[in-house]
């Protein structure tokens, strides 16, 4: 059994405790590596060599930087069956999955490495005797803490950016899948990152979450995971007047108008939905759907769930693999069992064997369910009819979250309509909830989070923003 020490300060090096937990095959049920278990004592080692390694990365020179994240794109690219065995062995990732997140992270790294060389500044018309500009420089040492779901290029988009800006990490990966995130430590130490500028930490994340949040040398937090999660780390960071980027749950709305193809909808409402068995933050958690076209849209999915290939996500067939833990599954089954109860339709679905939950299809899902508020995070389509658009606009706002949201139609002033009206950080016509770009910003409304990631909103996230004058003349004062 392999075992996997931390990365601080450029080595790697065990816990304090000495102590290591067991990473889980959420397929199999068995132990896939043991992980060394960090606690206040590693936090404070990592935030200590990302301290004192500042300097120095936010000295070199930003094509430098953008070298070391160019090099670690192609160790990506050369390494990609090793991280794809990892993603997985320990996440339960599907071949198609987690395909798609090692070629979105390679694209991300490349996108990074050109945004970093680009960072922008202004120039104000103010005095004439005054030249005025903005300049950024980066923050310091960043907090990193990342989810399980999609473990590679989630805890990228906020390593890539924030060491391209010239801030030194500590990244907090997931207790799920803490390998991945020691297999960024390695990438970047192959491709000749200044020791000290990424450290990795492992271990229980409410305990070293709150070290490293507490800490005074930690400038920003940026989080992706759970709403709940996202209001501890703020309040904590709050408590101590620091900044936050938070990337929150989702309950994604995906409207179908009655004028949409049909076959186009059902091969949507199914990506957005069954894809890493719904483990997304952007998956589909509503079908909201005009009621004449409910029935025949109902009976279309549930034959294609049935058609899903699921069980083993090592398997290049399989679609739908396992949940990530036995929570996860009692979870999902109490969320369809109470819609059953209250009167929704179970057109397919409804078992699971394991850790593999079928693909679930229910009709009529509504207000007194708690699937109409709660994320599932399971492959669940819960269809909700509507009489119109209006009321479509209005069951769609009806959540706490505003991550991202989807509309098909072939009426683009009803789609204009919608997507202006919908309360989300991203609206997605003719496409699923399912979609992100290196370049573009990702992030969402109310209950999903603030601040955003990606391309130069990345850059705006990881730096601070100074003013800048410089008199020309002598400058003459009132006294």
């Amino acid at each position: 059994m392999k075992r996997y020490p931390m990365f601080i300060g450029g080595k790697w090096v065990d816990a304090r405790s000495g102590e290591y937990f067991d990473d889980i095959n959420p397929y199999t049920g068995e132990v896939y590596a043991h992980v060394a278990k960090g606690d206040e004592r590693d936090a404070d080692s990592a935030m200590a060599a990302a301290y004192e390694a500042r300097k120095a990365w936010a000295s070199t020179p930003p094509a430098q930087r953008a070298a070391v994240l160019s090099r670690a794109a192609a160790i990506l690219e050369a390494e990609r069956r090793e991280f794809a065995e990892v993603l997985t062995s320990e996440g339960g990732g599907t071949s198609n999955k987690v395909l798609f997140e090692i070629s979105q992270t390679m694209d991300l790294l490349h996108t990074a490495a050109a945004d970093c060389k680009a960072i922008l500044g202004s120039t104000y018309q103010t005095d004439p005797e005054k030249l005025s500009i903005t300049v950024r420089s980066p923050k310091g040492t960043v907090v990193a803490i990342s989810p399980w779901n999609f473990p590679l290029i989630l805890s990228m988009y906020k390593v890539a950016y924030a060491l391209g800006t010239g801030n030194t990490v500590v990244l907090k990966p997931s207790s799920e899948t803490p390998v991945i995130g020691l297999k960024i430590g390695e990438l970047f130490q192959k491709a000749g990152l200044t020791p000290g500028a990424l450290n990795v930490v492992t271990g229980p994340g409410r305990q070293l979450g709150d070290a490293l949040i507490a800490d005074e040398r930690c400038s920003l937090v940026t989080l992706t995971g759970s709403t709940e999660t996202g209001r501890h780390v703020a309040k904590k960071a709050a408590e101590r007047m620091k900044e936050t980027v938070l990337e929150l749950g989702g309950k994604n709305p995906l409207i179908i108008l009655s004028d949409a193809d049909l076959d186009l909808a059902v091969s949507t409402a199914a990506f957005g939905t069954f894809l890493h068995q719904g483990q997304i933050c952007m998956s589909v958690g509503r079908i909201i759907i005009e009621a004449k076209a409910a029935q025949a849209f109902a009976e279309k999915l549930a034959k294609k769930a049935a058609r899903l290939a699921k069980g083993d996500p090592a398997l290049p067939q399989t679609v739908v693999g396992p949940l990530i833990n036995d929570e996860q599954v009692r979870k999902v089954d109490q969320l369809v069992r109470d819609a059953v109860d209250k009167g929704a339709e179970l057109l397919h679905g409804g078992r699971f064997e394991g850790r593999v939950y079928d693909p679930t299809v229910l009709l009529g899902v509504n207000p007194g369910m708690r699937i109409y508020h709660e994320e599932a995070f399971g492959p669940v389509a819960s269809i909700i009819p509507v009489q119109d658009e209006i009321e479509a606009l209005r069951v769609a706002n009806d959540n706490e979250y505003g991550l991202s949201a989807a509309v098909l139609t072939r009426d683009i002033h009803k789609a204009l309509h919608l997507a202006e009206g919908l309360e989300a950080g991203m609206v997605h016509v003719n496409d699923s909830t399912i979609h992100a770009e290196a370049c573009c910003p990702f992030g969402g409304l109310k209950g999903s989070g603030h601040g955003r990631e990606g391309g130069r909103f990345s850059i705006e996230a990881y730096t601070d923003l100074k003013w800048l004058t410089i008199q020309k003349g002598v400058k003459q004062y009132p006294f």
